[in-house]
């Protein structure tokens, strides 16, 4: 199982700027504690995501773990940021949101569906040349506000043509908080049984008393890799409901403390990060 940290989802919806000290701070702590990744920021266009300017400033100031360690995942949006990023060898994973609705992915991308998923081809064989692995994220993966098509079966082929270029992960991402127990379930058992070579994720959005469910839904149904953010922070502000955040990642250690699974973190270590996450977020 892969527990992914997501500081970066976190803190790039907040107005007031994060110092660069106080960021690389946090996420060398958050290095200390044991996640298979740390999404830790992007290489976009500053005027798009302002808090998210001095992530390569950030990157010279964390401390790395071993090879073995805790790897780094930054976000990028089109080729240009995904060369940015495949410039720094402590960067293991370059994600990029492909968007299931045409709408949103002209909203968040400025692009169309079938000019991302010519950028994909492109980054993926970037990738490959850089010794990079890139994560893709379906955003509006459980539902879709826009009214785009949106169905099981739309999603199996849009998992479909990313296999086909080569992709190994592939996370499907609530964006808005529309995702629930059910839906959760049958997309995960239809899907992953296909491509059971491609490692599939969570990055679910809720409210607080909906985490556990949906964390046991995606987990029964055999999702082995679950995105996080310490107390709930962040979340997609089109939710348009403010108690809709990330999946609050004490929570998710609590529901694998329940049924006795080991996540391999370090609690001391965490309860510090934990502690240091009031001050960073206000």
């Amino acid at each position: 199982m892969k527990l992914i940290e997501c500081p970066r989802d976190a803190m790039q919806g907040l107005h007031a700027f994060i110092p660069t000290d106080v960021k690389a701070g946090y996420i060398n702590q958050l290095l200390k504690v044991g996640f298979d990744t740390i999404d830790f920021g992007s290489f976009v266009s500053p005027r798009a995501i302002p808090q998210l300017r001095d992530t390569s400033q950030v990157l010279e100031k964390l401390q790395m773990p071993g090879e073995a360690g805790t790897k780094l995942l930054a976000i990028i949006a089109n080729l240009r940021g995904a060369g940015d990023a495949a410039q720094f060898d402590n960067i293991a994973y370059l994600g990029y949101p492909l968007s299931l609705s045409e709408t949103f992915q002209q909203l968040n991308t400025n692009r169309s569906i079938a000019t991302a998923m010519v950028d994909l081809q492109e980054i993926q064989n970037l990738c490959l040349r850089k010794n990079k692995k890139l994560v893709t994220y379906l955003s509006m993966g459980f539902g879709n506000p826009y009214g785009d098509p949106y169905d099981a079966s739309y999603i199996r082929d849009f998992v479909d043509r990313l296999d086909k270029m080569g992709i190994g992960i592939i996370s499907l991402a609530d964006t808005v908080g529309l995702s629930n127990p059910e839906n959760i379930e049958y997309l995960f058992k239809h899907i992953i049984p296909e491509f059971p070579h491609i490692e599939f994720g969570a990055h679910l959005h809720a409210r607080p008393g909906d985490i556990k469910p949906k964390i046991k839904a995606a987990w029964e149904a055999g999702c082995r890799r679950f995105d996080g953010a310490i107390k709930g922070f962040g979340g997609c502000p089109m939710a348009e409901d403010d108690l809709v955040g990330n999946i609050a990642t004490e929570e998710m250690l609590a529901f694998f403390d329940e049924i006795n699974v080991e996540t391999d973190i370090n609690r001391p270590q965490f309860e510090h990060a934990f502690a240091m996450a009031a001050s960073v977020f206000g």
